[in-house]
């Protein structure tokens, strides 16, 4: 079969497409060109790192350039959401509007019968048909978190071929076919962001400056000021520069008034969320079920039960959690850690 694999140059996409390769498989590399800072970096970038990792492999290369599309679908919500002191995680997004859709268009006009990802999950199908995406074998990199939103379109042809490995056995195929790919490490950076640097970009991107104000506690009191909101997220302890008895956290934030809301550890606390523009994979009712819930990539999932408010949904937690932030996403999973669906947070309670 002819499939299209997304390549960046790096020890997954390289491993993903080897894996195919040695299953018989006509290999097509494609890398999207999203931003300016894909041009950067020692080796020329993930252009040129992609681009030498295919030619080592023997298979074609192609770059699709949709920085423009990227700039206004991803960038510019980003920004604004931020503006809104929200925290929105931008791959969630670009997953499911950029890069999947991409993939997936651009293996049809090639004549491609799949196309297949470095990530590390699995994908699985019910009886009645429905595609959905499960947690791989190797939970300390799974990655299902980022791609609840597919749509079954992307999801009908798509290959995780690293699914059911450990990134290990990935370093391990790669090292022993001789191919030498780019190591990055293990960065929580969003990638057209340099080194983190969230409110420079922000400013950067808007023209504009966020401005200082006021943080004040659950009560109103006046604890000290803030330098702009967009330098803020909710449970963030550092850079507050409140005297207080016990370390204070970052617990809301009022974009409207330009408040930052400040309490200690256990007014992070919190028994359930509100989610909205919820999108199903597995499930296409969610309304009594009790579900295993992330409402970050990384968070081991816990017990919720949900139930239905119209367009949202109302998760309540079996036990109480901490960091439950607006812009995020809630992911919901079975027990067998297949994606039922998800949402964007937009509050807690």
């Amino acid at each position: 079969m002819k499939i299209a694999v997304a390549m960046s140059g790096g020890v997954d996409s390289t491993a993903a497409a080897l894996i195919l390769l040695e299953q018989g498989h006509e290999v097509i590399g494609l890398t999207l060109k999203m931003h300016d800072r894909s041009l950067r970096g020692s080796s020329g970038g993930i252009l040129a790192e992609a681009a030498e990792a295919a030619e080592r492999l023997g298979v074609p290369h192609h770059v699709v350039d949709i920085r423009k599309r990227f700039e206004r679908e991803i960038m510019a919500p980003f920004c604004a959401e931020y503006m809104k002191g929200r925290t929105p995680n931008p791959c969630v997004r670009c997953d499911a509007a950029i890069k999947f859709p991409a993939l997936a268009s651009f293996a049809v006009e090639h004549g491609c019968g799949a196309w297949a990802t470095g990530h590390y999950t699995r994908t699985g199908r019910t009886p009645e048909g429905r595609f959905y995406i499960s947690m791989g074998a190797d939970r300390k990199k799974d990655q299902s978190y980022f791609l609840y939103r597919l749509s079954q379109e992307s999801l009908s042809g798509l290959l995780f071929p690293l699914g059911a490995l450990t990134k290990d056995d990935a370093r391990a195929m790669v090292a022993e076919r001789g191919i030498p790919c780019v190591s990055r490490g293990e960065s929580q950076e969003i990638c057209f962001i340099p080194d983190n640097d969230y409110p420079g970009f922000i400013s950067e991107f808007t023209a504009s400056e966020s401005p200082p104000g006021e943080i004040v506690g659950r009560d109103g009191r006046v604890l000290g000021a803030h330098a702009g909101i967009t330098r803020y997220t909710i449970g963030q302890r550092r850079g507050l520069g409140i005297a207080a008895p016990r370390p204070m956290y970052v617990t809301g934030i009022e974009a409207g008034r330009n408040r930052i809301i400040a309490g200690f550890r256990e007014e992070l606390e919190c028994r359930g969320l509100v989610a909205e523009d919820i999108c199903f994979m597995k499930e296409k009712n969610l309304d009594g079920m009790t579900v295993m819930l992330k409402t970050r990539s990384m968070q081991p999932p816990f017990e919720a039960d949900l139930k239905t408010d119209g367009a949202s949904m109302i998760a309540v937690f079996r036990e109480p959690q901490i960091q439950i932030t607006p812009g995020q996403s809630a992911v919901f999973y079975s027990a067998d850690m297949d994606i039922l669906g998800g949402g964007i947070i937009v509050k807690s309670f």
